[in-house]
């Protein structure tokens, strides 16, 4: 069975638990969702959807956006801005990001010594430790020009944590 028909079967067991109605819009929706192979926003994805023929409305991408957190298909993340992401959650390895300042690029990245730390952790704190989120956010090298290595960006766009003033700032 492909990776496709399994989240469907997934996603219509879990219509089916919640009495929801198994709509084709749902469905192309999942489908758009995992032929990405990056981050997106619901923008991006309302985007995608609309290029593609499909007829469906924002509040359906946000919908069928929260039924697939709901059953697990789908992870939401907040990367420093106002923004959420998404990406795939089925069949996806546990993976970190990195956030690059200068252009916001998502890096996804593996390290076996933070899977250690968690495990650790949960022993020394007497827990049984399932997931965790790690976010790192840094300054790219720069080209001789003062561009980002690596999307060629010379602009910074500002994320939350840089335009929300500090306590006491106001």
């Amino acid at each position: 069975m492909e990776v496709i028909d399994e989240v469907k079967a997934i996603f219509k067991a879990h219509l089916e638990q919640k009495n929801q109605r198994k709509t084709p819009e749902r469905f192309a929706i999942l489908e758009e969702i995992y032929t990405l192979t990056d981050h997106f926003d619901v923008e991006m994805l309302y985007s995608r959807m609309k290029r593609n023929n499909y007829h469906v409305s924002r509040a359906t991408v946000y919908n069928t956006l929260d039924l697939l957190l709901e059953s697990g298909l789908v992870v939401r993340h907040q990367f420093g801005n106002n923004v959420a992401h998404y990406e795939k959650a089925y069949g996806s390895k546990q993976h970190d990001h990195l956030i690059c300042k200068r252009c916001t690029k998502v890096l996804e990245f593996c390290d076996p010594r933070i899977h250690q730390i968690q495990h650790m952790m949960g022993n020394i704190l007497g827990f049984d430790v399932h997931q965790h989120s790690l976010t790192l956010y840094g300054d790219p090298q720069l080209s001789p020009q003062g561009n980002c290595m690596s999307c060629g960006l010379d602009t910074i766009v500002p994320l939350a944590q840089d335009i929300i003033p500090a306590e006491g700032e106001y």
